[in-house]
């Protein structure tokens, strides 16, 4: 990937670096929060659009990767005068992102009903857990709470109970990235017709979403409710993780019937048991066998012999270890920015590449000048 990274400590600066990426000329307003509306705004500022984010005076975020590409604005949403200057810049901007509760925005003066009217084209990105409506809208929550209710966390864990995952399902996957594809869609369809809109996007519709493939299995006849009993929780023997002999881990997710036969090659399964591969009921017993084959040996003897292969084979790394792995380091999928390592920008574009871009203090009044003169 073509890519120019810039360092993002925040500086004093008027305006972050020119933009390179496929959304620049695209001017948006975001009320600053935390988890996924910060996270869809980073990827949209990476990909080139013009973000302004407005933050409390005593809430101003860190220079860091979720933060970067921005121009951070101190402003008391609380004060009368504020909230003129802001209806002004967001006179000149193509969308915004907000992730308060329900009727927060409203009680501020800043609805979609006051700043469409003034905006015709304005898209409203609203980021919540629960929705802008429903029984639970007003409640508090956090992305386990919003998972739960979708079927996503009870199919996660162990035989015995749930595990707690990452906040990856529900914030980022089911939040921010629907929230960012609900943007787009809008903002395409606002060039063709004039007219913005609201885009809802809560955590629990989108992580419900994500669940789609287990409802059609489930709906088939292939998938289970109870957890470790079918092939992508950590039931099939041939789709999961092992530890090796050091401590460490590999996962292995060799299901087609070609991948599975290398598995058994390079693992020495010629146990005839091997053979009948979707007899769910001798997948316990093959599991447990297969373990022991796996701590016959170290996660990098392992590496030795299937990374690489068709087995569906991976080192279970760190973040620190992924960042020094091969393709990674290849594919520069992890950068040194603000000190430290973060994720590049993704996905990639050919001719408009995304870059990581400071994160600069601004001013709100130069800023709804400039973004008048369109």
């Amino acid at each position: 990937m073509s890519e120019t990274t810039l360092a993002s400590k925040s500086s004093t600066q008027d305006k972050p670096a020119k933009a390179s990426g496929p959304l620049a000329g695209v001017r948006i307003v975001e009320f600053a929060g935390i988890g996924p509306g910060p996270f869809a705004s980073m990827m949209l500022a990476d990909m080139g659009a013009d973000i302004v984010t407005l933050a409390r005076p005593n809430q101003m975020p860190r220079a860091g990767a979720s933060s970067r590409g921005r121009r951070v604005i101190a402003l008391d949403l609380k004060d009368k005068a504020a909230i003129s200057q802001v209806l002004t810049l967001l006179d000149g901007s193509d969308a915004l992102v907000e992730g308060f509760r329900p009727g927060v925005m409203e009680r501020l003066g800043l609805g979609p009903d006051v700043l469409l009217a003034r905006n015709p084209k304005l898209v409203y990105g609203r980021m919540t857990g629960w929705g802008q409506s429903g029984p639970l809208a007003q409640a508090a929550g956090h992305d386990i709470n919003y998972i739960s209710v979708t079927g996503a966390l009870a199919a996660i864990g162990t035989k015995e109970k749930p595990v707690v995952p990452l906040n990856l399902v529900g914030d980022f996957g089911g939040g921010a990235l629907y929230l960012v594809v609900g943007l787009l869609a809008a903002l395409l369809e606002a060039g063709k017709s004039g007219k913005g809109q609201v885009v809802d996007a809560a955590m629990c519709d989108g992580a419900a979403s994500l669940m789609t493939m287990f409802f059609d299995m489930t709906a088939a006849g292939r998938w289970s409710e109870q957890r470790e009993a079918n092939m992508l929780d950590g039931g099939a023997h041939f789709y999961g993780v092992y530890e090796c002999k050091d401590g460490q881990f590999v996962s292995i997710g060799s299901i087609e019937p070609q991948f599975y036969a290398l598995l058994r090659e390079l693992a020495g399964l010629t146990d005839k048991a091997y053979d009948a591969q979707w007899e769910g009921k001798d997948w316990p017993g093959l599991r447990d066998r297969l373990t022991a084959v796996f701590k016959s040996k170290t996660r990098d003897e392992w590496c030795a012999i299937m990374e690489g292969t068709d087995v569906c084979f991976a080192p279970v790394l760190t973040m620190s270890e992924a960042a020094k792995h091969p393709h990674m380091v290849d594919r520069k999928v992890f950068v040194s920015n603000d000190g430290y390592t973060q994720p590049a920008p993704a996905p990639r574009f050919s001719r408009t590449p995304s870059a990581i871009r400071k994160m600069v203090t601004g001013d709100i009044a130069a800023v709804a000048k400039e973004w008048a003169k369109r």
